[in-house]
């Protein structure tokens, strides 16, 4: 295994992209340490993409795009805006609100990141905020949509560790509303320190014409997570009729995209969604083989044998997530390491829903931590900003969801409270 660690660490450092390191480690080891056939690897591939859960991913991008450039997305800044605009640093706040909402209809956190900062960040500019505190607010709260569901994480994780996906969407809201108001609260505090006021008024008209506005929009989490908590739909089915719900919404509705423009989005999906894809896949192959060379069992038997209690155990987990975070997209975090923690979650009594919450929250980290989170390279060619730059602005935001993912780890009703009190565990 020393081997296989020093060649993922080389390939990775050299920025060789991630399904080669995962597919060329594996097949190095298996060819050079093992009699097992190399075109394990390629059948491991695609068995860990043969998997009805995952078809509801390129749903999910496709309705993520069609609401970023259907008109939905602005609508819901709107909508935000008149809710919390009037209060001190209204603006900041309307911002961390729009991610979580337009997180709660698209599941993806890159997308917020585009879809929200792109309105958001010059307007925060313009209301007199520092460059350095809006970058920072605005690539941090997108990653809420890696927590709040809908959320594709949530997909994966259920496909990998074979547990409810619905279960995953209902547990996640508590700890999504948490890691919102978070960032809210900070942002309420930084802009009460430095004299943020708003001289903006509520306005219940305003309120009611800009909801109203939103409403169709708002109606996606509705759909999906009333459709699958009613039995009306599985994840997989919620995914398509979202999916068909928003185009049918910016297209005839809101009147923002015609057909032309609707084949673009979905070639765009498309390239997302190859992307995920085969990571999902380049990752399988890799986390079959640490199966099978026992790798999960002797982590496992290494931490019992080396942390004397639980809350050490789960430390450790959580440093070998924020770490790997540093450098994997959250898919690959998800893929290679639920299959090692879960044997571990089951001897220490951790229950499956809460260890999937921890990782997405883990996950969510990852998206806007350097050197590598992806939310600062979306941010870093949106808001031409140097990655240094970035790396600073976030780093309040790194400090406060790591005390949300303490409370995630050690407060397992934040996790499960949801869905044992409407009886779904």
């Amino acid at each position: 295994m020393l081997t296989l660690s020093i060649v993922l660490i080389g390939l990775m450092l050299l920025r060789v992209p991630l399904f080669i390191v995962f597919l060329l480690s594996s097949l190095l080891y298996i060819g050079l340490f093992t009699s097992i056939p190399t075109n394990i690897v390629i059948q491991r591939t695609f068995s860990g993409l043969d998997k009805f859960p995952l078809m509801a991913v390129p749903m999910f991008i496709l309705a993520a795009n069609v609401m970023s450039q259907g008109g939905m997305s602005s609508r819901i800044i709107d909508f935000a805006k008149s809710l919390v605009s009037p209060l001190p640093g209204g603006l900041a706040l309307a911002t961390v609100f729009a991610c979580m909402l337009f997180g709660a209809v698209s599941g993806s956190s890159p997308a917020t990141v585009i879809a929200i900062g792109s309105i958001m960040y010059p307007a925060l500019l313009k209301s007199g905020y520092s460059s350095k505190f809006s970058v920072g607010l605005v690539s941090a709260s997108a990653s809420a949509s890696a927590i709040i569901p809908p959320s594709i994480g949530m997909i994966i994780y259920g496909t990998v560790a074979s547990v409810s996906i619905g279960q995953l969407f209902i547990a996640a809201v508590v700890p999504g509303i948490l890691y919102g108001m978070m960032f809210m609260a900070y942002a309420l505090a930084y802009c009460l320190w430095f004299d943020y006021r708003s001289d903006e008024a509520y306005r219940w008209a305003h309120i009611k014409r800009t909801f109203v506005q939103a409403i169709w929009a708002l109606g996606v989490p509705v759909i999906i997570i009333g459709g699958i908590y009613g039995g009306v739909m599985t994840p997989t089915e919620a995914a398509a009729v979202g999916a068909v719900y928003t185009i049918f919404v910016a297209m005839a509705v809101y009147r923002e995209i015609d057909f032309k423009q609707l084949l673009a989005i979905a070639i765009d999906s498309a390239a997302v969604t190859a992307q995920i894809m085969i990571l999902i896949g380049a990752a399988s192959a890799l986390s079959w083989l640490l199966t099978v060379e026992r790798v999960p069992t002797e982590i496992g038997q290494w931490l019992t044998d080396a942390m004397n209690s639980k809350i050490a155990m789960l430390l450790m987990i959580n440093l070998i997530l924020i770490v790997a975070g540093m450098f994997l997209d959250p898919t690959s975090v998800t893929v290679i390491f639920a299959p090692l923690f879960l044997p571990i979650a089951q001897v220490i009594g951790v229950d499956p829903i809460h260890l999937g919450i921890i990782i997405l929250v883990n996950g969510a980290l990852g998206m806007f931590t350097p050197p590598f989170g992806f939310n600062l390279f979306v941010a870093s060619s949106l808001f031409k900003q140097p990655m240094l730059r970035l790396a600073a602005a976030v780093f309040p935001f790194i400090i406060l969801t790591l005390i949300v993912v303490l409370i995630v780890t050690f407060v397992p009703p934040v996790s499960l409270w949801l869905p044992q009190t409407l009886g779904m565990r």
